[in-house]
Formats: structure tokens, sequence, C-alpha cells
């Protein structure tokens, strides 16, 4: 166990190499940073026998509690990037994403789950909420540039800004899976009173609570951080960013709402407050290298993981794939044209907005969590991972391959 573990070391080791010499070796290349680790991790789980089976299942706690970390990090570092101030028009395509494409994804990967996989209806809604948000870890490249850089065009914004708020909103629908799953393992069906709970509790008290611990925790820690005593002592980043991410999350799940909505809000926030100083440039740099450190250790393992079902055998059915490219090329782009429809954006950035709805690690955490409240049966359990591990495998190559020329076709800012 010892020397697999080391070998694990090894590998990671080779797998954040591969992210320092990434720029100067695949610069010029349609390979992206994920797809490179990814791959190389494929190789690993494939041809390394000796590595024991990360069966995702078995190992749900320890995905979920990985997966959730990497989030966090990227949650704070996509709230702390922004430089459009809370405007109504500039962030409606943001509102509209959520309110409109997420709803969509969400109703129409249900529905294909439910009637070309056999889910049940709880496993059903599930698959469909842990799809829909677009990854706020793996879409970091498709996001705004540094503070007060100037790099923040619409379409990289809107992407941005829903990426680090959609992670939240799907968590309602999460947990009106786990209901209706809790229910039904119970011998019970949906009731008014199942309905009116999820909808009191889960989606306006959380969602509310959320954004004021958020609000509250981001206002406080940029009081202390923008003092008039603060302002000729060198304060760490590390300790503000992390203090910032856990202050939040921590307080929003102390009062039963959603931490990662807290924790965006919060950087969010602390962001609009003295939002030309240096500082929140040195904060970024952190949380990006941060997060780049612990996405390379979760890519690797995911392709591992893949690697290891690849060796196996494992027999994917037609519906499968099909499914996968219907939600990636048609659902999302879609549902992101509808909510685009009557804003006043160039037409490409409508296009580029609505194509890059990038999945990745943050599916991986709901699903792992969702699945360890124990309430899903085995067979449905084993069809959403593999569902979701081709969808986001699929989105890495497809979107990472695609993503740069895309971005291309918007006009500067």
């Amino acid at each position: 166990m010892i020397d697999n573990y080391n070998l694990f070391l090894l590998v990671c080791g080779v797998a954040f190499l591969f992210g320092t010499f990434f720029p100067l070796v695949f610069k010029r290349t349609p390979i992206s940073l994920p797809m490179l680790q990814v791959g190389f991790g494929i190789a690993m789980g494939y041809w390394w026998l000796s590595l024991p089976f990360l069966d995702p299942i078995e190992n749900g706690i320890i995905i979920e509690k990985l997966t959730e970390f990497v989030v966090l990090v990227s949650l704070v570092g996509a709230g702390i990037k922004l430089d459009t101030p809370l405007n109504w028009k500039l962030w409606r395509p943001t509102v509209r994403l959520l309110l409109i494409t997420m709803p969509i994804g969400i109703f129409l990967m249900g529905t294909l789950g439910y009637y070309a996989f056999g889910l049940s209806l709880g496993a059903a809604i599930l698959l469909g909420a842990v799809l829909a948000p677009t990854d706020p870890v793996l879409a970091s490249s498709i996001q705004v540039g540094p503070p007060n850089t100037g790099n923040e065009d619409n379409t990289r914004f809107s992407l941005t800004s829903e990426a680090g708020l959609n992670d939240g909103l799907a968590f309602p629908f999460v947990y009106l899976a786990i209901k209706i799953a809790e229910a039904a393992s119970h011998g019970e069906g949906i009731t008014s009173s199942l309905l009116l709970e999820w909808f009191t509790v889960d989606v306006l008290w959380k969602i509310i609570a959320g954004l004021l611990a958020g609000i509250f925790v981001g206002k406080i820690v940029a009081k202390i951080v923008f003092s008039d005593k603060a302002r000729d002592t060198t304060l760490s980043q590390g300790y503000t960013v992390i203090a910032l991410t856990l202050l939040s999350y921590g307080l929003a799940e102390i009062i039963h709402s959603y931490g990662f909505i807290a924790v965006f809000i919060a950087a969010v926030t602390f962001r609009r407050s003295e939002h030309n100083h240096d500082y929140h440039h040195k904060l970024h740099d952190f949380a990006e290298q941060s997060e780049g450190l612990f996405m390379s250790l979760v890519l690797v393992s995911f392709g591992i993981l893949v690697g290891q079902a690849l060796m196996s055998g494992m027999e994917l059915t037609w519906r499968v794939y099909i499914v996968s490219f219907i939600f990636l090329f048609l659902i999302r782009p879609l549902g992101g044209m509808v909510a685009m429809t009557g804003l006043d954006l160039h037409r490409n950035e409508k296009y580029v907005i609505s194509a890059l709805g990038i999945r990745g690690i943050g599916t991986l955490y709901y699903l792992s969590y969702a699945l360890n409240q124990g309430y899903f049966d085995e067979g449905d359990a084993l069809k959403l991972w593999i569902v979701c591990i081709i969808v986001i495998l699929t989105s890495i190559i497809i979107h990472g391959m695609s993503a740069p020329r895309l971005l291309k076709l918007t006009p500067e800012k």
C-alpha cells in the first residue's frame, strides 16, 4: 500500500509538472491542460494494474470532500475576478442563464434520464440537477482575467458569473431529487407537504440565507482588511482567501443555507469594497494557484477512474453517447439561446455564451453528495456515474479544443 501511495505521489508530481510547462510546450496546440491531465490519468489507470480500483460509489465520501474544497476555492477566485459593478442591465444575461437555461437543462436531461436509461424519478431529477450547472473549476480558462486588467467582455463575464452562482442554485433541485428518493424508499409518493417544504426551505430560505451570509462575511472581512490600521501592514493573501472561504461557507452551513452561494457572494462583496485596490490581484493569484493544484489532483484521479473502467471492459450502450452529445450540443446551446433572446448582445456573443457550458468537477461533487445520502439504489447510482463521467469527459475534450476558437468570434470590449 505504501508503494502504491508513493507511486501515486509521483504521478501527481508529473501532473503538476504538466501545469508548469504547459504554456511553453502546448501553447500553440488545441490541447488544454485538463485534457492533458485527464489523458495522463487514463493512461495510468489503464496500465497501472497494481493500483486499487477507484470505485466511485464506495469512495463517495472522499470524492465529495475533495471536490467540495476545489469548487469552494474556484468560487472565491471567480468572485474576486469580477470587475463589473452590480448593475441590473449588465447582470441580465447571468440572471437569464440561471432562471431559464438551467431549469431547461434540468427538465430535459431529467426527461432523457427517465426514458432513455429507465432511472427512477428521483434519480432522473438528480441527473438533470448535477449536469445543469456550468463548472466554475474547468471553466476558469474561459472566465474573465485577473482583477483590474480590463479583460472582461460580455461573454467572459456572463460565463464567470453564471459559473459562480449556478452551483449553489442547482442545489434546490439536488435536494428535491433526494427528498423524492427518500420518500420512494419509504414506499411513499410525492405529496403536497413534501413540495411545500422543499419550496419554502430548500428554495426560499436556503437561497436568501446564503446570500445574506455571504454579504455579511464579505463586508466584515473587507472592513478588517481595508481598515486604516491594516493599510500599512502586509497582510497574507493566503490567510484572507481561506478565511473568506471557510467563514462564509461555515456560517451558511450552520444556519442551514447554501454555502456555495455564500462563498461566491462573499467574494463578490469583498471585491466591491475598495475594488481598485491592488490587494484583490494578490488574492486572485493565490486562489488561482490553489485551484489549479487541487484541480490537477482531481483530474488525474478522474482520468485513473476512466482508465480503470476501460481496462475492466465496462460496456457502454449507444444511449450513453447519444444522450451526452444531445445534452452538450443541443440542450445547453438551445437553452442558452432561448435565455439570450431579446438581449442587446452581438449574435456571436449569444452563441458562444450558449455553447460554452462546461461540465466538470462540480458535477462530481453534487453526484457524490446526493448518493452519499443513501436513498438511491445501486442500479441508479451506477447509471448516474456512467452518464456523468461520459458527459464530463466529452466536455473536457470538446470544449477544451473549441473554447479558444469560439472566444475569438466575440467582439472585444
